[in-house]
């Protein structure tokens, strides 16, 4: 069939009039006519693509602007797409693209070396997975640049593993400006070299499009020409951002690379001025004011949307999750709202925010700060003595937080015993040890019914009032980042069930069954780590075996890592399929509203059950509903990926930075990976991870066994392998490329 099919295209190519020669080598005239006409191929597939609908006859060549007399050139055309299996005809004689499996829409992937990858838009809400991924040759790139919806032709792949490609259209630009720095190549002329090194080309930059650049500036370009097999664009500079050595700039070059909303528009502005700040009481709120809430949260932050208390209520606890409820102040359909939709959640830099609600909400109205009435949405919920949930309501409310504590007070009154501490909040002592108290055994409830429990260090990033990298380290967590943890898994999965229960339409946070083929290929990276795996069904309590395994030894670490990897992404879906990685039946985001817009809309959809408007009424209601629902958990799925890349990327930038200051100096790390051309260290104290080329291994001879993930020294034997300690020197730091590379000193045991 695939030969009969590429047969027949090639006839259809001298039927569409491709380029063909014969006798003089000279184009046939019917190319010449069609291509005047408009009648290319790509024409035809890229209009279906962009409609997404069946079409008409009549409205393709209405769409194409097809002459009479080129009529039935496109009606041969279209029968021969129809041939190629590339179109259908339907019953009712509309043309549409065919399910064949050639064609396929997707966001395309660039690497530096000029090819490219698409991912299917059928797996996009589920997270990138290479093996579905299509290949896309230099040459068939067409125009594509990083980032793009494309449309692709499919064909056969001599690597058996990964289907391959060309580019037929790009169906939306990713961005039509990118963030690079401005270089003089002669008094008048100029070029900007992007950052991002998935677009392997310069833009070229003239006369007045270069403005009062100055020569090494970062700067903001905008395309003025993109011509296909063209490796230098045309373009403008429309923003000058300043010094690329900047830790500032190099943060906003990176919220202009990934198109993060950082300004907000005059219509939301005007909006916010116009809110009331006026806490008033009402009688659809509860009155929790003397209830004894408190913050809990990191020294350095600004808005707090979280406020907890708990009390002993009949030999169990009583525990108040308070979450500022932000749907007071934004209202469906407004600005503010769908401003706060398309950002979908705040994105975190070590030296800035960029917020989903503007300052006046986050910091502000919505921010519980203690000594201050604020609406809340608050969930009462009910625990026996031995930490299982026995009852829960949940109020629109208005509380007042007595204290805004601290993770490291906390820990400092409760483990610690600081003296000077515990006299100060010596009035509320007595509710933090029963919050502790309450936690822990949450936290063993959620350990024993199977709860994966990584332990995954992460680097803190101080920033001095210079604005410069003060320190990097790794950053602990204690039993007040449990104890805060604890009562929003709880507040989240109460939530969740009562919604389901009732089943009201809402958005869970939902973590899919890993697939079998990453579990079999973290398996054997275990074994070959001389893990003895535990046998049985591979579900949570399975997984958190494995991680028992390692706990205490240098190899905790990467088999968390490895283990991780295997996972599936979280992601938002109206279909509640649970939480793996909790082994949560029942999870939903009920407790950042102020920084993530699921949360919002769970609190939309709690404010319509508790004043018992349950939804829509008829069933086209319900089936509408669900379909936006499904639309906005993966758009909002997708803004969180976004956000996630950027913080990693700024991070990333910083890091180098820090450590192109420490060139020389020696630190003692984990081998996290290993590969045919050298090594993968990650630090121990700051989890910056730097790689040993192989040609840097100058001691011996070493050779790859990929199978148990090593490198063996041909003349000593020595083994470098994956979880091995090691102690590196800083050799070198490319800062541009964001590359660290060590040399390494010794193994250590």
């Amino acid at each position: 069939m695939a030969r009969r099919s590429q047969r027949s295209g090639k006839r259809a190519g001298h039927r569409r009039g491709r380029y063909v020669k014969r006798g003089n080598g000279r184009p046939q005239k019917r190319k010449t006519e069609s291509a005047s006409m408009g009648l290319e191929e790509n024409k035809i597939l890229t209009l279906l693509a962009v409609e997404g609908r069946p079409m008409a006859l009549s409205e393709i060549k209405d769409s194409l602007g097809v002459t009479r007399r080129a009529g039935k050139v496109l009606t041969s055309q279209l029968a021969s797409l129809c041939r190629e299996e590339l179109l259908t005809l339907t019953r009712q004689g509309h043309y549409e693209l065919s399910e064949s499996g050639q064609l396929t829409t997707g966001i395309i992937s660039m690497n530096p070396r000029g090819f490219g990858f698409v991912t299917p838009r059928e797996v996009e809400a589920e997270g990138r997975d290479a093996g579905q991924d299509i290949f896309i040759p230099p040459g068939n790139l067409e125009t594509a640049m990083h980032g793009d919806r494309v449309l692709v032709r499919c064909f056969s792949s001599r690597r058996k593993e990964r289907r391959e490609g060309r580019v037929v259209a790009v169906l939306s630009r990713a961005t039509n400006r990118l963030v690079g720095v401005f270089s003089k190549t002669s008094r008048n002329a100029g070029q900007v070299v992007p950052e991002d090194d998935r677009y392997p080309f310069t833009v070229r930059v003239s006369g007045k499009d270069i403005g009062p650049t100055d020569n090494g500036d970062a700067v903001v370009v905008e395309f003025t020409s993109l011509i296909a097999g063209s490796n230098q664009p045309i373009g403008r500079i429309v923003e000058i951002l300043g010094d690329p050595d900047s830790l500032v700039v190099q943060t906003e070059m990176t919220i202009r690379s990934r198109g993060l909303p950082n300004r907000f528009s005059p219509a939301v502005e005007e909006e916010v001025s116009r809110l009331d700040g006026k806490i008033t009481m009402h009688k659809d709120r509860l009155d929790l004011r003397e209830i004894p809430h408190v913050t809990i949260d990191g020294e350095t932050a600004r808005d707090f949307d979280d406020a907890v208390a708990v009390e002993v209520v009949n030999g169990g606890y009583r525990l108040y999750v308070s979450i500022a409820d932000v749907s007071h102040y934004v209202r469906i359909g407004t600005a503010l709202d769908r401003e706060a939709y398309q950002r979908g959640t705040s994105v975190y830099f070590p030296n800035m925010v960029v917020p989903m609600l503007p300052e006046r909400l986050s910091n502000d109205l919505c921010s519980l700060v203690p000594e201050e009435d604020r609406y809340a949405f608050t969930a009462i919920l009910d625990f026996n003595a031995h930490g299982k949930r026995v009852g829960q309501t949940f109020h629109k409310s208005i509380i007042r937080s007595f204290h805004r504590l601290t993770y490291t007070k906390v820990k400092q009154v409760l483990v610690d015993h600081d003296e000077s501490l515990v006299a100060e909040l010596s009035a509320i002592l007595p509710a933090l040890k029963t919050m502790a108290e309450l936690a822990g055994h949450l936290e063993k409830m959620r350990q024993n019914r199977g709860s994966i429990g990584f332990e995954i260090p992460e680097a803190a990033i101080e920033i001095d009032e210079q604005g410069q990298i003060a320190d990097i380290k790794v950053q602990s967590r204690n039993m007040a980042h449990k104890l805060i943890e604890e009562f929003m898994l709880a507040a989240n999965e109460a939530v969740a069930e009562s919604l389901a229960k009732k089943k009201i339409p809402t958005l869970y946070r939902i973590h899919e069954e890993p697939e079998a083929q990453k579990v079999e290929s973290f398996c054997e990276f275990a074994e070959s780590l001389g893990l003895r795996l535990p046998s049985g069904q591979k579900d949570p309590v399975w997984f958190g075996k494995v991680l028992e395994l390692s706990v205490g030894t240098p190899k905790e670490y990467v088999i968390s890592n490895l283990l991780l990897r295997a996972m599936q992404q979280a992601r938002y879906s109206p279909d509640n399929a649970g939480h793996f990685g909790l082994a949560a039946p029942f999870y939903t985001h009920f407790t950042s509203p102020i920084r993530r817009y699921p949360d919002l809309m769970v609190h939309r959809v709690l404010v319509h059950l508790l004043s018992a408007k349950k939804g829509l009424t008829s069933a086209k209601g319900k089936e509408k509903k669900q379909s936006s629902l499904v639309e906005a958990g993966t758009f909002l799925s997708q803004r969180e990926r976004a956000a996630e890349e950027a913080e990693r990327e700024v991070r990333e930038k910083m890091k180098v930075r820090f450590m192109a200051e420490r060139i020389g100096q020696v630190f003692d790390g984990i081998i996290a990976g290993v590969t045919s051309f050298g090594l993968f260290v990650e630090l121990f104290d700051t989890s910056i991870s730097g790689a040993i080329a192989m040609t840097d291994l100058t001691d011996d001879y070493y050779s790859y066994d990929d199978k148990n993930h090593r490198l063996v020294g041909r003349l000593s034997k020595q083994v470098l392998q994956l979880g091995d300690v090691v102690q590196v020197q800083v050799a070198s730091v490319e800062v541009h490329r964001r590359r660290i590379n060590f040399t390494l000193e010794k193994k250590i045991g």
